[in-house]
């Protein structure tokens, strides 16, 4: 009998593989804006009917107590359908990203502000880090240094459902360099990478329950405190990247010069306060571009907040992002 259900499994995730590539296919097919176009149409019409749009428009209305109801409505569709067109945008990962430094007058899918940033990581033969958030397309920036040639390696949390996992990492294996699974253990590999004077990016704005308490969006977040601990013990350069999508199917990417990261008495960066501080950077995204953020991730878990961690996190005055000159 357990022979039987192994197969079984085996079988039933064999057929869902081969469904979801046969998706992709189509998607393929249609060309990277009619996927999208299909995609963001796809969501945004069914959202209400999806259970978990209640937790992105409780989210909203904490967020922006000043927008009414059919504002927060209106975010809540918005990123509905940019969830959409980044799933319909899997498909064409390979072929997205098209701009070309080298000839920056050419027509283009995207546009990169900050590119100076990009190489300066390239040619500093120091270890860096770069964080990021779920906006808009969030896998472009992984895709922009590998096409630069920049040692990076993307942290990522693998979807829940296995037969979407196979296929997504078969698609970032080829689009991207280097990965690294967010799991029990990455942190000894996440650390090789910087050893070897290499470069890390993450997505930082998602809950990690063993994290730090710091403000996002104005309620208290736990939030992984990895990037804030490797920043203290390389002191490398910490650098900021977004996606904003843009209309006709088209995006910016920019990348921020490096953070000026607070410090402690003893001159050692401060964790807490640079997790702090690479998230104030962004909440300003998200405040910008609202209807291409994920609320619907459970972000705030005020539950699972110590009593004591809480008291300390009204006690604190939190540091607004300041960066270095270059």
């Amino acid at each position: 009998m357990r022979r039987l259900k192994h197969f079984a499994g085996r079988l039933v995730a064999a057929i869902m593989i081969g469904l979801i590539r046969a998706l992709f296919g189509f998607l393929r097919l249609l060309g990277p804006e009619r996927a999208s176009d299909l995609g963001g149409w796809l969501l945004r019409s069914v959202s209400p009917l999806i259970p978990v749009n209640r937790v992105a428009l409780a989210n909203i209305r904490a967020a922006f107590p000043e927008k009414n109801e059919a504002e927060v409505r209106a975010i809540a569709r918005g990123a509905w359908e940019n969830l959409g067109r980044t799933a319909a945008e899997y498909a064409h990962l390979k072929t997205l990203f098209d701009y070309d430094d080298d000839n920056r007058d050419a027509p283009s899918r995207v546009e990169v502000s900050g590119i100076e940033h990009f190489v300066a990581l390239k040619d500093d033969q120091k270890p860096g880090l770069i964080f990021s958030a779920h906006l808009a397309n969030w896998e472009l920036p992984a895709i922009c240094a590998a096409a630069y040639e920049l040692d990076t390696t993307a942290v990522f949390r693998a979807p829940n459902d296995p037969a979407i996992a196979n296929v997504v990492h078969e698609i970032r294996s080829g689009a991207m360099g280097g990965l690294a699974a967010a799991k029990q253990g990455a942190a000894f590999a996440m650390q090789g990478v910087l050893e070897r004077d290499g470069h890390l990016g993450m997505l930082i704005d998602q809950h990690f329950t063993r994290g730090v308490v710091i403000p996002f969006l104005g309620r208290p977040a736990l939030t992984n405190p990895i990037l804030g601990k490797f920043a203290r013990r390389f002191d490398c350069p910490v650098h900021g990247v977004r996606v904003i999508r843009l209309p006709g199917q088209r995006f910016r990417l920019e990348l921020t010069p490096p953070l000026d990261l607070p410090r402690d008495e003893a001159g050692e960066i401060d964790v807490t306060g640079a997790m702090a501080m690479m998230t104030a950077v962004v909440e300003g995204w998200v405040r910008e571009h609202p209807e291409q953020w994920l609320w619907m991730h459970r972000r705030w878990r005020p539950n699972m907040i110590k009593s004591a961690a809480l008291a300390n996190y009204g006690d604190t005055t939190w540091p607004q992002p300041k960066f270095k000159a270059t």
